[in-house]
């Protein structure tokens, strides 16, 4: 039930669609209710059940269904039978109309509420993802995250909107219907409330491992989105390696597993509705007998025209019975799916700003990293690193992969936090500056070479503020972007596919360099940031680059010789240890790991 609670306090606020849900629904199953009940003065009016001149009496209770008879056979004796049956008629039509009216507008409402929930729990759990560092993903199948926002979402919202139909629509229906025998006859309906129990009991054995299942299928579905996605991202590189079939297999055995439990979850709750149809037959059938047998032998206390609308409304027990069933299927299942749900937004992995985190507006000394420790799960990336990065100084990090460069890097923008030591902008414990000041002056240029499915134009100038066309040309140009881009076919408005499909490696490094210039951070982080570029290519951008570093702080990951030769520092990092530090020439002369690199043709031209 905590799970539950937490799921339906995304509905807030629920009262804005509780009140006018609550009016309509009583007015609806009011309606409802009275539509049975007129069968009554409507069988009397047809037939004639009581001779003529034998008034009925006027019933206490205005609420009491035979009241109907009093007022029908009044018309009746006043207008006579005909115009009785007119009259009996335009009442039925205008309940009916009344009844399906408030029945169309509460569901509006509810409808209403299930697009409030939804927008509530997807906008919770996506900016939950967004704020989780960088470190969560490298553990989690990404699959498996767009399944529990797009999925798993969709289902929660159906299982908390359900809960006013289960707390109020249902119960109220099946109240009002109840009352309404009891006053045509308590002594038939006392016997039939002893009946409804045994088919409650069997409806709710059939749903009761319809939780476990829609967890282990939401599980197998996540499963599937990430073999989707894989195959999606990696298609040349599968096609390359002849992995086709693999690859089909793979996601075809998921496919077979989540069909599987689909199949068994869907037996499982159609079942409910021809059980709950048969036990409903049987149990009017047991009613009908008894109450025949009452009104044949004249021991009842009601007419035929009663008894006929008795079983008529008694049939439609079952109805509401039957949606209380499915109500807590739904819920249920929703409770699984809000489970993954609820796990996602209290992941404790985010990185929140202190209360009382600082403002940076500009960037005057430099970075120091000062005995840095930093751990995924059990392995140690960094053990002790203190890096000193001076203002306007260009620092290369260098070594073997695994070895720790890019996490150090993270650290920086606070992509991750250090499990110990100290990350120092202008002294300040990037712990305690505000993050979207500390990004605002860093500019990031990495080997993804990362683009959005968007224009040319729109990638450059992506979250740059107060921009014009002639800054992202600019920002092109000493990109060595600008003559290619005008080679598209529309120019800086050319769509460019997912992830930049239209374009070359070498032309989407430039879009990212490009994207960097036009921010002009005063810190610059390049992770690798000509790896994907042929010698051409290379030299167009090394120019770019060389130009976009000069006066700025600078820390580059490379293992191109030509990017990191004549930084003002190089720091070989190794194991998640700092083995050396010094110019080119001077870790030449040291014949240490760095020469050693190079003699492996590590690093090349």
């Amino acid at each position: 039930m905590k799970t539950y609670f937490r799921l339906l306090a995304y509905a807030k606020p629920i009262g804005k669609f509780a009140v006018p849900y609550v009016v309509t629904t009583l007015l609806s199953v009011f309606f409802s209710t009275l539509n049975f009940a007129l069968i009554i003065p409507l069988l009397h009016t047809l037939f004639e059940t009581s001779e003529r001149g034998e008034l009925v009496d006027k019933p206490e209770n205005w609420f009491d269904p035979k009241s109907l008879n009093y007022y029908a056979q009044q018309a009746s004796e006043q207008f006579g039978a005909y115009e009785a049956l007119k009259l009996v008629c335009i009442v039925i039509v205008s309940s009916v109309f009344f009844s399906n009216a408030f029945r169309y507008i509460s569901q509006r409402v509810m409808e209403n509420l299930r697009i409030h929930t939804l927008l509530n729990l997807r906008k919770a759990v996506f900016d939950n993802v967004m704020n989780l560092h960088v470190g969560y993903f490298t553990n989690q199948r990404k699959g498996d995250v767009i399944s529990k926002i797009a999925s798993d979402v969709q289902v929660v919202q159906f299982s908390v909107t359900a809960t006013l139909q289960v707390v109020f629509k249902e119960p109220i229906t099946l109240l009002f219907y109840i009352v309404a025998l009891f006053l045509i006859s308590a002594k038939l309906t006392l016997f039939a409330v002893m009946v409804i129990p045994v088919s409650a009991f069997i409806i709710s054995r059939i749903v009761k491992r319809l939780k476990a299942q829609a967890t282990q299928a939401q599980q197998v579905y996540g499963n599937m989105i990430s073999y989707l996605d894989e195959a999606l991202s990696g298609v040349k590189i599968i096609k390359a390696f002849n992995a086709t079939g693999l690859i089909k297999a793979k996601f075809h055995n998921e496919n077979i597993r989540f069909s599987k439990i689909s199949r068994r979850m869907v037996r499982r709750q159609q079942l409910g509705s021809p059980v709950s149809e048969l036990l409903g037959v049987g149990m009017v059938a047991v009613v009908l007998l008894y109450g025949g047998n009452l009104v044949l032998n004249g021991n009842g206390d009601f007419s035929a025209a009663e008894f006929i609308t008795y079983i008529a409304l008694f049939s439609q027990v079952m109805r509401p019975a039957k949606a209380l069933t499915d109500s807590f299927s739904n819920i249920h299942s929703g409770i699984a799916a809000g489970e993954r749900v609820l796990d996602l937004i209290d992941q404790e992995n985010q990185i929140p700003d202190a209360p009382d985190a600082k403002p940076l507006k500009s960037f005057n000394k430099g970075i120091q990293l000062i005995n840095v420790g930093f751990s995924y799960g059990k392995r140690q990336v960094l053990k002790g690193v203190s890096l000193d990065i001076p203002k306007g100084k260009t620092v290369a990090l260098v070594g073997p992969s695994g070895g720790g460069k890019s996490t150090l890097m993270d650290l920086i923008p606070r992509f991750m936090d250090v499990d110990e030591g100290e990350v120092l902008i202008d002294g300040i414990n990037v712990k305690n500056l505000v993050s979207n000041d500390l990004r605002n002056i860093i500019g990031l240029v990495n080997q993804d070479s990362f683009l959005f499915n968007d224009t040319i134009y729109n990638n450059i100038a992506f979250a740059t503020e107060n921009i014009t066309p002639a800054d992202v040309e600019a920002a092109a140009r000493i990109a060595n972007a600008h003559d290619f881009i005008l080679e598209t076919e529309h120019g800086y408005d050319t769509y460019i596919g997912d992830r930049g499909i239209k374009l070359s490696g070498g032309q989407r490094q430039r879009i990212c360099i490009a994207r960097a210039v036009l921010k002009n951070p005063p810190i610059l982080l390049l992770d690798e940031a000509t790896s994907a570029l042929d010698t051409e290519s290379e030299k167009l951008v090394q120019e770019a680059l060389s130009n976009l570093m000069k006066n700025r702080t600078t820390l580059v990951i490379a293992h191109r010789l030509s990017t990191i030769q004549n930084a003002d520092k190089i720091v070989v990092l190794d194991a998640g240890r700092i083995v050396e530090e010094g110019t080119h020439q001077q870790l030449l002369l040291n014949n240490g790991l760095y020469r050693k690199l190079i003699d492996m043709q590590q690093f090349g031209d």
